[in-house]
């Protein structure tokens, strides 16, 4: 291999890599520090949210955050403080208690 291919091809792997990270997406749990940089404040209808996580403020962070997946797969961070979050929180705790 010349050396223009090698770093044509080193260019390219770092485009492609940067293009591949979202910053919406939350880091894995296990990392200890907060995983919601910034909250989504607007309503999303339930029948786009898959999936949500709720986690409880502790040492790793100091805030409540709520995140969810869409179904197209994008993961966002909800705003806690809203009505409309509190409600969809109120009634996974809801399910969880009925499912015990």
């Amino acid at each position: 291999m010349n050396t223009k291919m090698v770093v044509t091809l080193l260019a390219l792997f770092l485009v492609s890599a940067a293009l591949t990270e979202d910053a919406s997406v939350p880091p894995k749990e296990s990392e200890l520090r907060c995983q919601c940089i910034s909250t989504h404040a607007t309503i999303i209808p339930p029948s786009k949210i898959q999936d949500v996580r709720l986690m409880q403020s502790g040492p790793h962070c100091s805030n409540v955050e709520v995140i969810v997946t869409l179904k197209d797969g994008r993961q966002i961070c909800l705003d806690p403080t809203r009505n409309w979050v509190k409600v969809i929180i109120k009634a996974i705790l809801k399910n969880a208690q009925g499912s015990v």
